[in-house]
């Protein structure tokens, strides 16, 4: 993957003609106001926005990790639900999700954006949608100590006579301690199961959010509560995990618990057994369904991902704290052995009943 910083005037200096709004922004107009933007930084890059390449210098032991994930309107977000601050933090929270299931520390980030014009005008009073979109995302860059290196823009076409549609594709570069990475395939057999936080939230806060997105409109800086708007990547978490060498392999939940963990059954070539009566459900999941909007807070726990929280395993005879970094553990139950009539997932309700648990999260090109 090519992480050059490739300046290429992708708006032809179009101007739109009105009172109420200033022209189009060009693209070397864009990337001067982001270079303005005062920016944390790590000694690991060394080069950063300006040059053709970023410059990046791995600590002495270190090998690099790479991850990337797509922004697609109208798939990951809408324009016309979600405030652009919280599509920005979304798009960097994805990236950094994935680098603390491996236990890495962030070093850089590398953003490419396609944008129809309209999205960079500035209209009487209000900032443009794309300074909107880098307040979310260097928020929570912020945060994290983490530079935006790099990366590309362009104008998205139009489709059919409408407008083009906006997409941010977030390449992120993490340091991990040369073989100590958190993979999905380190489970073993009687390894228990853990996971971060709270389960469901960001299914239910995006039910409300489709029900009446004017209610989020003004929610433009990242708080607690609000686990689909501006979720809280568990980078720390993961960090002093792989540090303290307590999780045998992991993984972040994006697509949802079920999803997730037949993922590490399949790459460590294991079953799993959890209990539902133990399962962390988001106060947000249980009024969403008090509230008749779906029939069983259980399911969006299972099923709803985006919680961008941790799953891991560990050995039994590890101890395992009640929080690490400030964030909750609970364990929801075991690994074991795979044969080949079972079941990867197998789900235990109140009654003590087993049943299969199959993959019900989300998954691209399904139908």
């Amino acid at each position: 993957m090519q992480v050059a910083i490739n300046i290429r005037p992708i708006l032809q200096g179009r101007h739109v003609k009105s009172a109420n709004k200033k022209p189009a922004a060009g693209e070397i107009a864009i990337l001067s106001a982001l270079r303005a933007r005062r920016q944390t930084g790590n000694s690991s890059l060394t080069l950063g926005i300006g040059d053709d390449c970023a410059l990046i210098r791995p600590a002495r032991g270190e090998e690099i990790a790479v991850t990337t994930d797509f922004s697609l309107e109208n798939v990951h977000f809408r324009r016309h639900w979600h405030p652009a601050e919280s599509i920005g933090h979304r798009c960097l929270a994805r990236g950094l999700s994935d680098l603390a299931a491996m236990g890495a520390r962030p070093i850089a980030a590398f953003l490419s954006l396609a944008l129809p014009a309209e999205l960079t005008i500035v209209r009487r009073g209000q900032r443009s949608w794309i300074e909107r979109f880098f307040d979310g995302l260097l928020a929570l860059a912020g945060q994290m100590n983490l530079p935006l290196a790099g990366g590309d823009t362009a104008e998205s076409p139009l489709a059919d006579g409408r407008g083009g549609l906006a997409a941010a594709d977030i390449v992120l570069i993490g340091g991990i301690k040369r073989g100590r990475a958190l993979l999905r395939s380190g489970a073993r057999p009687g390894d228990l199961i853990y996971v971060t936080g709270w389960l469901g939230g960001a299914a239910a806060e995006l039910l409300a959010l489709e029900r009446d997105p004017g209610r989020f409109a003004n929610l433009k800086s990242a708080g607690s509560g609000h686990p689909h708007l501006y979720p809280e990547p568990r980078v720390a978490t993961g960090e002093k995990l792989e540090a303290g060498r307590l999780a045998t392999a992991a993984i972040d939940l994006s697509d949802g618990l079920s999803t997730d963990l037949h993922h590490i059954c399949e790459e460590s070539s294991l079953s799993a057994e959890i209990d539902a009566d133990v399962i962390p459900i988001h106060p947000m999941a249980q009024l969403a369904q008090a509230a008749g909007w779906v029939p069983s807070a259980l399911d969006l726990a299972l099923h709803g991902g985006e919680d961008y929280e941790l799953l891991f395993t560990a050995a039994p005879e590890t101890k395992i704290p009640k929080q690490v970094a400030g964030v909750a553990i609970h364990a929801i139950g075991k690994m074991k052995p795979k044969y080949a009539r079972d079941a990867n997932l197998a789900l235990v309700d109140a009654n003590r009943s087993t049943s299969e648990l199959k993959p019900g999260g989300w998954q691209h090109f399904r139908r």
